[in-house]
């Protein structure tokens, strides 16, 4: 499929432009270390990321991506990690290569650049921040930002609106099922890098418009279809 050059470009944070897997997982250790439970380990915890904190702490306790913990033992754990995680959102994550390098390309060409994520707002931030990255984005949708987050759209149709581009001179850029199903919906386009958080499946089998290996393959990808 010929992308055409969009006019605004919404970008996934976890596993899009930050592996923030370090900290997720050294909290989750820590949490179930608190509990009195088994650590899961950081490869475990690269398959469950994607789907907001609530998602990570249930599937750490019952230590499987589907399924739901006991809730007296959700609600014991969930502050105990949100705690942890306040205190370690940013120490051991880092940008993947070439994603300083994007951004400045979609910024030089004059697109329009967003950040839209399931990450709550309080993390978000302070991520973006740490990884100097906030300021490149002229509007952040958080997960908490809307009472629904993707794969629902409305993440996505309120980023449009709110910075006045139509759906179909949009590009959504991210790395799950998660990102794709929000895009369709949405009617936005949909290009995924390959190296991100989807459950241990290949993205390709979600039938994104396009895969790249790094974000500032996005310029040849742009620019060919320009």
């Amino acid at each position: 499929m010929t992308l055409a050059r969009p006019k605004m470009v919404l970008i996934d944070l976890d596993g899009t432009l930050v592996d923030s897997v370090p900290d997720l997982a050294y909290c989750v250790d820590a949490m179930m270390r608190e509990l009195g439970l088994p650590e899961r380990g950081e490869p475990a915890v690269r398959q469950w990321v994607g789907n907001g904190v609530e998602r990570l702490v249930q599937r750490a306790l019952i230590n499987a991506v589907d399924g739901d913990p006991d809730p007296a033992e959700f609600e014991r754990a969930m502050p105990v990690f949100m705690g942890l995680y306040r205190e370690n959102t940013s120490g051991r994550s880092h940008l993947y290569p070439g994603v300083r390098e994007g951004i400045d390309y979609l910024k030089r060409a004059g697109m329009r650049v967003a950040c839209v994520t399931n990450k709550a707002e309080q993390f978000t931030l302070p991520l973006l921040r740490d990884m100097g990255i906030l300021d490149d984005f002229e509007l952040v949708v958080s997960g908490d930002t809307l009472a629904v987050k993707k794969p629902d759209p409305a993440p996505l149709l309120h980023a449009a609106e709110r910075l006045g581009v139509s759906a179909a001179e949009s590009l959504m850029v991210g790395d799950s099922r998660s990102d794709v199903k929000a895009a369709r919906a949405a009617g936005f386009p949909i290009v995924c890098v390959s190296y991100g958080y989807n459950h241990g499946e290949d993205i390709r089998d979600y039938g994104p418009d396009a895969v790249i290996d790094r974000l500032d393959q996005l310029q040849g990808l742009l620019e060919s279809a320009a």
